[in-house]
């Protein structure tokens, strides 16, 4: 007598295994909407990144309006006070107002433009992408150059820069003082056009750079101007993560 296989039981436990995956992939559906909650729960690309910046932007603008509105409360406080020695820094003489960048300023000065490579020469860099990009090491190094140089005032992108201005890169943007800019990024200092353009050629952070721009196509253009303008810095001035170190 030939053994014969049970396929009556083979199909029961298939039909019974088949319920069960079913039933597996629909609590996991279930359970990833309910914590999605309307939310992507993938990890966010390279390219959202410059959303994600601009959204923040946003918040630090509204931030930044609290903060006005503020700091008018408190002048207005501490003008108030009778034979009170409090007084803000935009109350002192002029000599400090000007070193603090809290007044506009206009003079001859030199304009630095970087920019990112070609579209094409985005596309065809592959790996090597970063390479063709403006990053904040480039602007700080083209930066610091001119405060080198001896310029009086300093702007990116038209926004007064000062010591304290903080410059990151997110994504393919650049973030200045909490603000996402896009190339190209004009960086302009009020001086002596030609000291400053010495300053310039001469810093190894700016050469290196210009290495770049030779292999990669990047944006780069030095031009004197007779008029430039540097609005006043309109930011905070007081630092919450630094301290003095003593010798």
């Amino acid at each position: 007598m030939r053994w014969r296989p049970d396929w009556s039981r083979r199909t029961v436990v298939a039909r019974t295994l088949t319920v069960t995956v079913f039933a597996a992939a629909g609590l996991l559906m279930v359970t990833s909407a309910e914590h999605a909650a309307g939310t992507d729960l993938r990890p966010e690309r390279y390219d959202d990144l410059a959303g994600l910046a601009r959204e923040q932007a946003g918040r630090v603008a509204d931030l930044r309006a609290e903060v006005t509105r503020l700091n008018r409360e408190v002048d207005a406080l501490s003008k108030g006070a009778a034979g009170s020695a409090l007084r803000t820094v935009r109350d002192r003489a002029p000599a400090e107002r000007r070193a603090a960048s809290l007044d506009p300023l206009i003079g001859p000065g030199l304009v630095v433009t970087l920019d990112d490579a070609p579209k094409d020469v985005l596309a065809s860099a592959g790996d090597l992408v970063n390479q063709a990009l403006v990053h904040q090491q480039d602007i700080q190094g083209v930066a610091n150059a001119l405060w080198a140089g001896g310029a009086e005032a300093l702007t990116i992108r038209g926004v007064r820069v000062i010591s304290t201005t903080g410059i990151k890169c997110v994504g393919n943007t650049v973030i200045l003082n909490g603000v996402p800019y896009a190339p190209p990024y004009d960086i302009a200092a009020i001086g002596d056009p030609e000291r400053l353009r010495q300053a310039v050629e001469d810093s190894p952070y700016v050469q290196a750079y210009l290495d770049r721009v030779d292999v990669w196509e990047l944006g780069w253009q030095v031009e004197a101007q007779e008029r430039l303008r540097a609005p006043a810095f309109s930011g905070l001035l007081d630092l919450r993560h630094a301290k003095v170190i003593t010798p």
